[in-house]
């Protein structure tokens, strides 16, 4: 998705702090937050920054429209600009009028997934220093996307029960995922460095963490415990203007990301991989180790098998040896 300024005009910019604010009170997750308010800005500049309370169905058609035939965008690209225009008129403006649009659905093909081999895996890891290192290990080892690796809290790791929890994933879902035992020693030091940062914040008179609005206010005091702060935390404090408090966040998306194409290339390996790699690699050597799709499924939180099965075309599937014609020549 491209990045999209935050500031169109004054009272476009208003109407949107208004709309961050009532996500917030429904204790939506952060990443919901950020898809929806990125999304509405598209909309918002494609029709020349017209407020949106002056727009409605011909627009909406438009715009997804435009997704869909010239932008030429995934079909679950063009659904996620949807979900989140339905969440604009119809959840937050009330907004009735809205039914039965005329929408033509995104026909661009889904792709093959891209995936490391084993050795390519721990190529690009070993070209990674802390803390992003960990986060990739965890992408490849859990099966976690990088939205959900670099939101865990430290709450989330059970060691004693060898899980980890995912709060909040895609569609706003709770599951578990592996905690590899292979990682149990790294964790638990990176969980010392938390405690340190935080136990600093604290004697500044900071050491508030970031909470969506309703599990703000629930919380209290209780949201400068230690169970709450990040597992990779930000490097800096931002201010909450509604708390009036300084915060820790966790490290971006950004920050990761950068740093493992990076290492991608380090690695000269001439594949068209990201972070979403380690997770599509970690899917496909389960399916390979001859793991239940379902299984696979749960592990990964896809909400459909179908979703999962895309990675049996890039599994030599042992029940089914199939040999190159060219191969039976030698």
């Amino acid at each position: 998705m491209d990045d999209v300024p935050v500031s169109v005009n004054h009272l476009s910019t208003r109407f949107i702090d208004q709309l961050r604010l009532f996500i917030r009170s429904r204790n939506m997750a952060y990443a919901t937050e950020k898809t929806y308010i990125c999304w509405i800005l598209r909309f918002i500049r494609f029709h020349n920054k017209r407020h949106p309370r002056a727009m409605g169905r011909r627009e909406i058609e438009s715009f997804l429209n435009y997704l869909s035939i010239e932008a030429r965008c995934r079909n679950s690209t063009q659904r996620t600009a949807l979900n989140s225009l339905v969440f604009l008129y119809k959840t937050f403006l009330k907004r009735t009028d809205l039914d039965n649009l005329n929408i033509i659905a995104s026909s661009k093909s889904r792709r093959v997934p891209v995936v490391f081999s084993q050795n390519e895996a721990l190529k690009v890891i070993s070209n990674l220093s802390a803390p992003c290192k960990l986060m990739a290990q965890l992408m490849y080892g859990s099966g976690l996307r990088i939205s959900e690796v670099v939101s865990l809290r430290v709450k989330d790791i059970e060691f004693e029960l060898k899980h980890i929890r995912v709060i909040g994933g895609k569609g706003d879902k709770d599951r578990l995922a592996f905690l590899p035992a292979s990682l149990i020693g790294e964790l638990q030091d990176q969980i010392d460095l938390v405690s340190i940062q935080h136990k600093r914040d604290l004697a500044d008179g900071n050491g508030y963490v970031y909470c969506t609005g309703a599990l703000s206010r629930r919380l209290g005091a209780s949201s400068k415990s230690f169970s709450m702060q990040f597992l990779f935390p930000s490097p800096r404090l931002f201010y909450d203007e509604s708390m009036g408090e300084l915060f820790r966040h966790h490290i971006e998306k950004s920050y990761l990301s950068k740093r493992v194409k990076q290492a991608i290339k380090l690695s000269h390996l001439n594949k068209q991989a990201s972070c979403h790699t380690f997770r599509h690699s970690f899917a496909t050597q389960l399916l390979h180790d001859g793991n239940d799709i379902r299984t696979v499924q749960e592990l990964l939180g896809h909400a459909d098998v179908q979703t999962t099965m895309i990675y049996t075309h890039v599994i030599n599937n042992p029940s089914m040896p199939v040999v190159s014609p060219l191969d039976t020549l030698f």
